[in-house]
């Protein structure tokens, strides 16, 4: 991951805004993360002072692991598959619901090199993002998004988890 972050200096200047408009907004951030496997951890936390702001980061690669840590329902994987907004959905609200964060991204998705059982292309990958307006109410969905990155694995882990954190400045912004 360390090569991925220091070979793309231009994803710099986005984590330098996220990491302003998350600290001059009072804002907490959590991700949870399949098939990025911690990416979007591993570059939020590169910005010194991410401590202000960054809460935690869950791996959740299993569909086991998304039941049992962010309390996926299993109906959902059944029905809509793993790789679907509904557990995308989900995962953002569960983290939520497991830390002291007001805004989380969840991404969910097929990093190659080949697909699932079901047909479901390489780089299919599904992102949520969720918002707790304040201590009392729900967290809320705020946005997701579908899409089907190009490129070998290490690219479209690197494209979902940039899409992650643009979406994350769209939702405070």
């Amino acid at each position: 991951m360390a090569d991925i972050i220091d070979s793309n200096t231009s994803i710099q200047p986005l984590l330098r805004r996220l990491s302003l408009l998350a600290l001059s907004g009072g804002h907490r951030i959590a991700t949870a993360e399949s098939c990025t496997g911690g990416l979007i951890a591993t570059l939020c936390t590169s910005i010194a002072g991410s401590s202000d702001w960054f809460d935690c980061g869950m791996v959740v690669y299993s569909n086991t692991a998304k039941q049992r840590l962010l309390g996926v329902a299993t109906e959902s994987l059944q029905h809509y598959g793993p790789i679907s907004e509904i557990v995308a959905c989900q995962m953002a609200l569960g983290v939520l619901g497991h830390s002291v964060a007001d805004l989380s991204v969840a991404v969910t998705g097929i990093a190659g090199p080949t697909g699932d059982d079901i047909g479901t292309p390489v780089g299919t990958v599904w992102l949520a993002w969720a918002r707790r307006l304040d201590d009392i109410a729900m967290p809320e969905i705020q946005r997701t998004r579908h899409s089907v990155f190009a490129g070998d694995r290490t690219d479209i882990r690197q494209q979902a988890a940039i899409t992650a954190l643009e979406g994350l400045i769209e939702v405070m912004g």
